[in-house]
This record gives C-alpha cells, structure tokens and sequence, in this order.
C-alpha cells in the first residue's frame, strides 16, 4: 500500500498480520527476548519486511539491529525506514546511491488522545488543521499532522545524529496534492552540499490508516572528468639534403 506514495527507485513491504513463523536473527533474538507479546510481533513482523525489501534491492539478509535512539541500523550502502501500527507493519528502503534518508511512518486513522496535539504542534499549525477540517471533514488532520513529524524524525536523525523536538519542526500540510512540506527550526547538518532547512512528503489516508513517508534523493553522479590534452602539434617538415 505504502509503495503509491514513493518514488519507483525505493523498495517497500507491507503487511497487516502477523506471520508465525518470521524468523529473527540470533542478535535480534537476543533484544527482544524479555519483550511482551505484542512487541514482539512488531519488531519480527517489521524485520521481516525489511528483509523482504532488501533482497529486492539484492541486499544479502542481514541483522537489523536498533542503535542509541532505536533507529534500525543498515547496512552499508542501504538506508531505510520502518514503522508499525494496530494492523500494519511495513518498511521502505533504497540503495544510498538513489536515497540520502528515509522516513516513514504508520498510525491508525483516528483523533489523538486528548492533549496531546497541544503537545506536538504550534499555534499556527493548529489554526492550519482548523482551517483544513473546514474544507475536508474526512481526514484526521491532527493524527496525519503527528505521522508527518514522527516521519521527519526518522528521516533527520541519521543524518544530524541529534534529537528534533515536536515543536522544532513546522509542518504544512496540502490536501490537493496529498503532500507535506516541514520546515526545520533548528539549525541542520550540511547534507548533499547545503545546509538541511526541510523535508518534503507525501502521505495516503486509506484503510482506516494514514501512511506518510519522505525520500530524499541522493545527488546525481557528477559526470566523470577525462583529462584535456594538448592539441597535437604539426609535423615539422624534414631538414633539407646536404
């Protein structure tokens, strides 16, 4: 489902059950051994995609294991992201020659707890749900506003290393064309030459999910150099005879 929102150079896998018998590696085994059922299910069920998108990619299967912050951790040459909700598990990933950082993420279509959207938003982006509830009753803008910033998250921290706060980004969200600009208040890591200010998206209400995701491309190859050479010079005549 999540593949109509992404660009064709990126793999994703989906699923809305869990399978029995998803097999962990013994490292992954090892994290989640402690862990309640429900957990568990996510975290198998979520690596199982993500190795079912790798081996698109023609990636070997690999541990997926959860670094400092619990961002999965690839491997080299491969970027990526996972999420998971009541109902869906996917993941998404790209060869980091096509993709600099991914971000995605899953909720249920439904409100947000009581206060918590006056925990995760600005005023103005607020009066911009309000705004946007005006003209389409049919989408959960507050819970969409959430997936959108838990999206941007996963796809700055590989590159700035850092935490981003809920109220460090700015979202705007574009009923038209199913997409999303965010806005970083912070000061951003220098990524693909320039300074990272934002993240554009995209995002799909469907199946009582809504679904967003951001890919940012890799810059294109620069075209290899070949080295000048000097113009050839004339022949010079042969001396005469003595």
């Amino acid at each position: 489902m999540i593949e109509s929102i992404l660009p064709s150079y990126v793999a994703s896998v989906d699923m809305f059950d869990d399978p029995a018998d998803a097999p962990l590696f013994p490292e992954e085994e090892q994290i989640i051994s402690a862990a309640v059922d429900k957990r568990r299910k996510e975290f198998t069920t979520a690596r199982l995609c993500a190795r079912r998108a790798m081996a698109r990619l023609g990636v070997p299967a690999a541990p997926i294991l959860p670094g400092l912050r619990g961002e999965p951790q690839w491997p080299k040459g491969v970027v990526g992201s996972m999420t998971h909700c009541a109902g869906y598990r996917g993941a998404v990933l790209a060869l980091s020659t096509r993709a600099t950082t991914i971000g995605v993420d899953a909720e249920p279509h439904e409100a947000l707890p009581p206060g918590v959207l006056d925990a995760v938003s600005l005023p103005a982006e607020r009066e911009h749900l309000r705004e946007l509830s005006r003209r389409n009753r049919h989408v959960c803008w507050e819970r969409l506003l959430f997936s959108a910033k838990e999206s941007v998250y996963k796809a700055w921290f590989p590159l700035a290393q850092r935490w981003l706060d809920f109220e460090e980004v700015a979202i705007e969200l574009d009923d038209d064309r199913r997409s999303f600009h965010a806005r970083i208040l912070v000061t951003g890591p220098w990524v693909n030459g320039a300074k990272l200010t934002g993240f554009s998206g995209r995002w799909l209400v469907r199946d009582r999910l809504i679904l967003t995701a951001i890919v940012l491309p890799a810059p294109a190859p620069r075209p290899r150099a070949f080295p000048v050479l000097p113009p050839e010079r004339p022949a010079l005549p042969d001396p005469p005879a003595l």
